[in-house]
C-alpha cells in the first residue's frame, strides 16, 4: 500500500480539523507526527503516531509527506530524517530557508512563513471565506465535501451529563478568544438548564466523553468547538480576533462574530472591548435557536 506522513503537531484544534483528510487517503498506511499532548487526538486509522522526529525510522520513504507546521526546526527535523516522492507543504528551500510548495500556497500564503509577510499574509487570512478543509482539500486536488472530523473513540463514558456544556477558556496564546460575559451566559441558563462547565482532564479522551453527554456546547474558537462538531453536537462559538470562515460549520455551528473583529484580528495582546463586544442578549438567544437544531438526548430542565 502506498504511504504518507502527516506533520501537524498543533494546536489541538488544528489536530482535529486535520483528520478530515484521512479520508483521502484510505487503503494508505497513514504515519502522524503530532505533539505528546495532542496524541490522544490521533484515531485509529493513523498507522503510527509519532510525537518525536527521532521516533520515525530513519532513512524512510514515504509516497507522500503533508507538512502542515510552519516551524523551521520541525521542517528541517523531518526532511533531515525521511524522504518522500511527492511533498506537500512547509518545506526548506534551496537555501536552506523554510519555505512551502507552490500547491500548499491557498493555505501558507496566510501562514506565519507567508512569501508576503506577515502583515500581508493577515490581511489575505482577514478577506478569506474558504475554510481550512476547502483550502486543504482543493490543494490536493479533491474538493472538499463536507467530510467529517474522526475523532478518536474515548475508553469509558463520562458521568458528566446536563445540557449544555461551557468552555470559556480557549488557553494562554490567544487571550482575546475568551469572551468576557460567559458568566452573567451561565447563570441565565441555569435557570431553565442543566448547564455544565466543562472541567479540566487529564486525558483529552476523558473532555471528549464529557462533551458527547450534552445536546449543545458554547465556546469560543478553540478544541470544544471542533470536538463537538466532530460528535455532531450543535455549538455556539464567539468570534473575537480570529477567523470564523476557516471553520466549515457542517450545519451545527452558530457563529457570533464581534463588530470589531476585523480591529483585534489575530492579536496575541489582551483588549477587554475585544472580549465585551457580542452581547449576552445575543449569544442567549442564539443559544434558544441553537437548541432546537438537533437535540441529542432529552433536556434535563429545572
Amino acid at each position: 500500500m502506498p504511504t504518507l506522513l502527516i506533520v501537524k503537531l498543533g494546536a489541538a484544534g488544528d489536530v482535529v480539523r486535520t483528520t478530515t483528510i484521512l479520508h483521502l487517503f484510505q487503503g494508505w498506511e497513514v504515519d502522524w507526527l503530532v505533539g505528546q499532548e495532542n496524541r490522544d487526538l490521533i484515531p485509529s486509522p493513523v498507522r503510527n503516531v509519532f510525537t518525536k522526529v527521532d521516533q520515525i525510522p530513519e532513512g524512510i520513504v514515504y509516497d507522500r509527506l503533508i507538512n502542515l507546521e510552519d516551524d523551521f526546526e520541525i521542517t528541517k527535523a523531518v526532511s533531515t530524517r525521511v524522504s518522500s516522492d511527492y511533498v506537500f507543504g512547509a518545506m526548506l528551500n534551496e537555501q536552506g530557508e523554510i519555505s512551502y510548495t507552490e500547491d500548499s500556497s491557498g493555505w501558507f500564503d496566510m501562514s506565519l512563513i507567508s512569501r508576503y509577510g506577515i502583515g500581508k499574509a493577515d490581511q489575505i487570512k482577514l478577506a478569506n471565506r474558504r475554510s481550512y478543509q476547502e483550502i486543504v482539500f482543493e490543494s490536493l486536488g479533491h474538493p472538499f465535501s463536507g467530510e467529517e472530523y474522526i475523532l478518536p473513540v474515548p475508553p469509558r463514558e463520562s458521568k458528566l451529563r446536563g445540557d449544555i456544556a461551557v468552555a470559556p477558556f480557549a488557553g494562554k496564546r490567544w487571550p482575546m478568544k475568551n469572551w468576557a460575559h460567559f458568566d452573567k451566559l451561565v447563570n441565565l441558563l441555569s435557570k431553565h438548564f442543566t448547564v455544565n462547565i466543562l472541567p479540566w482532564r487529564q486525558s483529552l479522551l476523558e473532555h471528549i466523553s464529557d462533551i458527547s453527554n450534552h445536546s449543545l456546547v458554547i465556546c469560543n474558537d478553540s478544541l470544544p468547538m471542533h470536538l463537538a462538531l466532530g460528535l455532531q453536537i450543535p455549538t455556539v462559538a464567539l468570534f473575537t480576533c480570529t477567523s470564523p470562515w476557516e471553520i466549515y460549520d457542517y450545519g451545527l455551528l452558530t457563529k457570533l462574530i464581534s463588530p470589531k473583529l476585523s480591529r483585534y484580528f489575530y492579536q496575541r495582546e489582551y483588549k477587554y472591548d475585544a472580549v465585551s463586544l457580542i452581547s449576552v442578549k445575543t449569544t442567549y438567544d442564539a443559544v434558544l435557536r441553537s437548541l432546537t437544531i438537533g437535540i441529542q438526548q432529552p433536556l434535563i430542565r429545572r
